[in-house]
């Protein structure tokens, strides 16, 4: 090996050896670059996907909320025996819910462009099929003249909507309480965990969201509170029993009346 006039070794395209011992660290160093820029992609691409699932999750509990909302309003109309045909389609709950979801959110939902990404879009969209259809099912019960309480309630809905959404997607909606009057509703370990918390906390407190199984998979639990309406049903005397023929729970207006759970894999699509 000789030296250039500057010092720094000269190699010859025969000297392999040392060529490969020169050649080496600015080889690894590239390497280490190129290793760094990938792992800071999948880092900030992973972040992304758990913040467009984090927001996915909170608009799917929102618009079952909403669809509750709008049962809860109807629930005289609903309930009115004297009335035959009541006027509540499945295109009236979808015009009051949208409103009632925009309201609550102040995002259109068919507006174009929309800002929400296209998976969470349809997971909206899915959310409020399913929700029409339950209310499309239930129109024999509601349009039935000479029967108030029909039990076509936010509870009964909302389950329902629940159960249909789930079927057809890998996120799982549910409604769950700590003593829920429908078993189907029960919670599993982790939802008593999350109730039992909401249950000692003595105001209304925000949805729990926690990501388990090493990011994989986000838990959102968002508390539901009974209002005045819901004591008709589930307020004092507790034990005697309610319209349904259950027995009422003595709650409180805004004591926790359970919540909606939300169970999505962070690759939803």
């Amino acid at each position: 090996m000789t030296r250039d006039n500057a010092g720094w070794p000269k190699v010859s395209k025969h000297d392999n050896v040392t060529e490969t011992v020169i050649m080496m660290p600015s080889q690894l160093f590239l390497c280490l670059i190129i290793t760094a820029l990938l792992l800071s992609g999948l880092t900030s691409l992973a972040h992304g996907g758990q913040t467009e699932t984090e927001q996915a999750a909170e608009l799917l509990a929102t618009f079952l909320n909403a669809g509750r909302v709008v049962v809860e309003h109807n629930q005289s109309l609903i309930n009115d025996p004297r009335k035959g045909d009541k006027g509540f389609t499945p295109e009236v709950f979808e015009r009051s819910v949208l409103e009632e979801f925009s309201r609550q959110t102040h995002i259109h939902l068919w507006a174009s462009p929309s800002s929400l990404p296209s998976s969470t879009q349809a997971l909206l969209a899915l959310l409020l099929r399913s929700s029409k259809e339950v209310v499309a099912d239930a129109q024999f019960v509601i349009n039935q003249r000479g029967i108030g309480y029909k039990n076509f309630i936010p509870a009964t809905f909302g389950s329902q909507a629940a159960r249909k959404f789930s079927a057809r997607s890998k996120v799982t909606i549910k409604q769950t309480a700590l003593d829920p009057r429908n078993l189907r509703n029960a919670p599993d370990a982790y939802e008593l965990k999350v109730l039992l918390r909401l249950a000692t906390q003595p105001t209304a407190g925000p949805p729990v969201s926690e990501w388990l199984d090493g990011g994989t998979s986000l838990r959102v639990m968002t508390p539901l509170y009974y209002s005045e309406d819901c004591l008709t049903c589930h307020g004092s005397p507790k034990g005697i029993l309610d319209i349904s023929g259950y027995p009422r729970e003595g709650a409180q207006a805004g004591a926790l009346a359970g919540a909606i759970s939300i169970h999505i894999p962070l690759d939803h699509r």
